[in-house]
């Protein structure tokens, strides 16, 4: 009995110390896992609740720093390596704003703060004209207080005079105030926006009025955009946009010398070191309920022989070189020829809802192999 019973414990430690090989699902979820650690997170954003159009000026911004694929196309037009925008919270028609900054992270330096408001054709007056001109003025509220209040404390972040005729975005610059907030949550009571008279006297009714966040287009609702870098930044490889700048097409490699094929049995790996395509696909892999643009990109990959002896066209550093050539000479032993491998990386960008349904423009280095190299 006592060795049916220490045969039964045996039997259920080799099984228990078995190694078990994870299903598709746990790889593919752990894969996923590591690509959102890629991308700065630990849990994807969920999708909008509801249909929702990201704000022009995003859109804009990201066509100006990036191709279709996402490709930066030029490394130096962004500030920072993020975007943040906010739209207000108050739906007040009253020219109180508040943003709600929860999502942005306390390892993010806030470089820049511009507060965005769409100046509405001013309404038909009767009478002479006797204005061209206001005064606005943008301050930081430093009390607790409802839209129809009387003002209290407030500090002024920016003021100039805004022409009454026309209609488009006026952006004050309110980076101290959005620092003070970032550092102390509990300081941030919002902004108030006023109109005076050339001579500092209030307007009433104002003759100039800004898109409120209730009765508006969305595209012209009241906009807080935050520039920012999070510190995360490539490795050692040159990260510089595409030959010619902003020029939107991906960069174009030296011509690659053919390698004759000396052997039926390894064709593959006597071709030559180059770039190959390689998609990423973010539909395929559930994404493209939150990221906004690309839908996708392509990230190539470095694959082929670093052959003895090395041309010009396979861009060997001088290391590689002296590698291959004390290889072919069998003067060290557990030498290996060169590897093919990225020697330039591009940086892509992504826009995409964060978890709060703001919208977010974030620029990833490293993510482009831009060409290959015998290293």
């Amino acid at each position: 009995m006592l060795g049916t019973v220490l045969l039964g414990t045996v039997l259920l430690l080799l099984a228990l110390a078995k190694p078990v090989c994870p299903s598709p699902a746990s790889r593919r979820a752990e894969a996923l896992k590591r690509l959102l650690e890629v991308f700065g997170m630990e849990d994807p954003p969920p999708p909008p609740a509801h249909v929702k159009q990201p704000p022009q000026y995003m859109v804009d911004l990201f066509n100006t720093v990036a191709n279709a694929d996402g490709v930066t196309k030029n490394p130096d037009i962004l500030e920072g390596n993020t975007v943040r925008s906010f739209l207000d919270k108050t739906h007040s028609e009253k020219m109180q704003f508040l943003f709600i900054l929860s999502s942005v992270a306390k390892n993010e330096k806030i470089l820049t703060a511009e507060l965005h408001l769409f100046r509405l054709w001013p309404r038909a007056t009767e009478g002479p004209k006797r204005h061209h001109l206001c005064q606005v003025s943008v301050y930081q509220l430093l009390e607790r207080r409802e839209p129809d209040d009387p003002p209290g404390g407030k500090k002024l972040l920016a003021a100039r005079l805004v022409p009454l005729q026309g209609s488009g975005w006026e952006v004050f610059a309110i980076t101290q105030a959005v620092r003070d907030w970032t550092a102390d949550e509990s300081s941030n009571q919002g902004l108030l926006v006023t109109v005076q008279g050339l001579g500092g006297s209030p307007l009433d009714p104002p003759p100039l009025q800004f898109a409120s966040s209730r009765d508006h287009h969305e595209s012209k609702k009241p906009m807080l955009v935050l520039f920012t870098d999070d510190g995360r930044r490539g490795a050692s490889l040159p990260t510089a946009g595409f030959p010619g700048g902003s020029h939107p097409r991906a960069p174009v490699l030296p011509a690659e010398v053919p390698v004759p094929v000396r052997s039926r049995r390894s064709p593959e790996r006597l071709q030559p070191c180059q770039r190959h395509p390689l998609s990423v696909d973010f539909e395929e892999i559930g994404w493209s309920g939150w990221i906004i643009s690309p839908r996708g990109y392509n990230a190539y990959h470095c694959k082929g022989s670093c052959p003895f002896p090395l041309g010009e066209n396979m861009r060997p550093t001088n290391h590689a070189t002296v590698q291959s050539i004390i290889n072919a000479l069998k003067l060290s032993e557990g030498v290996s020829s060169p590897c093919c491998v990225p020697d330039k990386l591009y940086s892509i960008n992504l826009l995409y809802f964060d978890d709060d349904e703001n919208v977010v423009l974030k620029q990833y280095d490293d993510m482009v192999a831009g060409s290959c190299g015998c290293h």
